[in-house]
């Protein structure tokens, strides 16, 4: 079941906030106007965790930004937070499932209802980015329709540990 984050349910936020698998990184190319990429695994893989995020109470009750919380028997066990963007994008700043119920659809569910958010509200797409070693979340975009639109080499700069490229991607609707 989705449902929309309220002052109720806030407290589920960052529930399904949990380490995924670097396998490798993706090797993004730009040539004649149209992106592609490959990608290069690496003989040891290893996991990667974000640190939890405080989220403000302005995504309850906004009709710019939002965020949709995944429930399987009233446990949470994934987010999709969302806001709308200048360029008439919905932004997805975060998508998160559960290491235990990922491959189970929840996410395409999650883009699904992102997409008849975005739709609602008039806008010509949704945008993402993630990480160039986030391999599985670049294939998964990649399999719900999603495509390159660009890439940062200086977005994580400051981070000297970091080494990643942000790699933006597009959903037209």
């Amino acid at each position: 079941m989705i449902r929309k984050m309220t002052h109720a349910n806030i407290g589920d936020y960052n529930q399904a906030n949990e380490e995924f698998m670097v396998i490798g990184r993706i090797v993004p190319r730009y040539e004649n106007d149209c992106w592609s990429y490959t990608e290069e695994l690496y003989s040891e893989p290893y996991s990667k965790q974000y640190e939890d995020e405080d989220i403000h109470t302005s995504y309850i009750d906004n009709e710019r930004k939002v965020v949709f919380f995944y429930y399987v028997d009233n446990r949470c066990v994934g987010q999709i937070r969302m806001s709308t963007s200048w360029n008439g994008y919905a932004f997805i700043e975060d998508l998160g499932i559960c290491r235990d119920y990922r491959r189970q659809g929840i996410g395409k569910r999650l883009l699904e209802h992102a997409i008849a958010w975005a739709e609602q509200h008039r806008l010509i797409g949704l945008a993402l980015e993630t990480q160039d070693v986030n391999v599985l979340a670049c294939r998964f975009y990649a399999r719900n329709g999603f495509v390159i639109g660009g890439v940062d080499t200086m977005l994580y700069s400051k981070f000297s540990t970091a080494h990643e490229k942000a790699i933006f991607w597009y959903y037209m609707l």
